[in-house]
């Protein structure tokens, strides 16, 4: 479950993770007498989880309750990298020296949690580790054990913080694996901690997502599922029982098992194109839950081709095809090319089912996935 950015900073402020004084707003009115509270300058934000909102135009800094109106008129409601924006948080404003990167995540080839500190903050984080993974500092940590203080602090050093805030820093990433730890996170990162003039750190952003399989553990964070859910289509995910995640591509993928679906993910991002999203619809998929993942696929607004790539076990290729059949002879025009791979328990049946009206059927992966970039890329050019 991912938590918004005003839902995790009250999680970060409750442990004591310095955060700016913010209110959360769903109207315009509510936006500019959040801004006159909290003073100005101030920063109307976006709320939704998407990396790069400033860039888009999702966060704007306010100097009074006119810019803060035209801001808010001008972000909610807006659709931000296909997000639709209902709500803002509106806070103070940081004047700020520096930014840093504090997180913790699972370092799944080492079996271990990993905190990471970098000076390095303010960015996208993932391009700084592809590009520069010297950056980021990084101290794996013993679970049993937990976090020591030298260990924060060690990270903190190695990765060049001044002297005269590393200790402040420390704290924030020791409170932060402790909160990633006991509230059963999956991610937990703050991009960036900001450094002021006085030599405080603030919480300028922050990230809390947390194990689904944990929740029945955090009842508290539990309440914010229904809030913390992003869109109709994660919404509808959950109602469908899919494994989904929105990513930033172009390019729809439906697998059945997790395994398989970040393949098709490796094969999309090694052919050139960009996945648009994670879709797991399970084993022993019938026509009807596969219909309702091409329902989902075609309603983002972002995927301009679809890649169905469907390995039998215990699902049947032939009820997969009867449920893509099913779902595309409902359009009068298919809204987005689908290219097909079926192999396993009677793909030969679901080869001989499809109708290759309407969709495009591939005898390997590599050449679906080859053909769902090309179909993307004709659409987005």
């Amino acid at each position: 479950m991912k938590l918004h950015e005003y839902q995790a900073k009250e999680v970060f402020a409750d442990a004591g993770i310095p955060t700016p004084a913010s209110a959360l707003a769903t109207t315009v009115d509510e936006a500019v007498a959040a801004a006159a509270e909290v003073g100005y300058p101030a920063a109307v934000k976006a709320q939704v989880q998407v990396g790069g909102r400033g860039k888009a135009g999702g966060i704007e800094i306010v100097e009074s309750d006119v810019e803060a109106r035209e801001a808010a008129e001008a972000i909610l409601g807006m659709d931000l990298k296909g997000y639709h924006v209902d709500r803002v948080l509106v806070e103070e404003a940081v004047d700020f020296t520096n930014e840093l990167y504090v997180g913790v995540t699972m370092d799944r080839g080492e079996g271990e949690p990993v905190a990471m500190v970098s000076t390095r903050g303010g960015v996208n984080i993932e391009a700084v580790a592809a590009e520069e993974p010297g950056a980021i500092a990084r101290e794996h940590v013993d679970p049993g054990f937990g976090m020591h203080p030298y260990q924060a602090r060690r990270a903190v050093y190695d990765a060049g913080v001044d002297h005269e805030v590393a200790n402040n820093v420390a704290d924030v990433l020791q409170t932060l694996y402790e909160l990633w730890a006991d509230k059963d996170g999956a991610d937990a990162e703050v991009n960036p901690l900001m450094v002021t003039a006085d030599g405080e750190v603030v919480a300028a952003d922050a990230v809390m997502n947390i194990d689904d399989d944990a929740l029945f553990r955090q009842p508290d964070l539990a309440e914010l599922e229904e809030q913390a859910a992003e869109d109709d289509l994660e919404a509808k995910a959950n109602e469908y029982g899919f494994d989904y995640v929105r990513l930033a591509g172009n390019v729809g993928i439906i697998g059945n098992g997790a395994g398989l679906v970040m393949t098709t993910l490796d094969l999309v991002d090694h052919y050139g194109g960009e996945p648009a999203n994670f879709l797991d619809i399970g084993g022993g998929a019938q026509a009807e839950r596969v219909t309702n993942a091409l329902d989902m696929v075609f309603a983002d607004d972002n995927v301009d081709a679809v890649v169905f790539n469907i390995f039998g076990g215990i699902t049947r290729g032939d009820e997969v095809a009867e449920g893509i059949n099913t779902a595309l002879e409902q359009f009068e025009t298919i809204p987005k090319p689908v290219i097909v791979r079926l192999a396993g328990t009677r793909s030969t049946e679901g080869m001989e089912i499809l109708n290759t009206d309407l969709v495009q059927v591939a005898e390997t992966l590599e050449t679906a996935v080859q053909a769902a970039v090309t179909a993307a890329e004709e659409v987005d050019g």
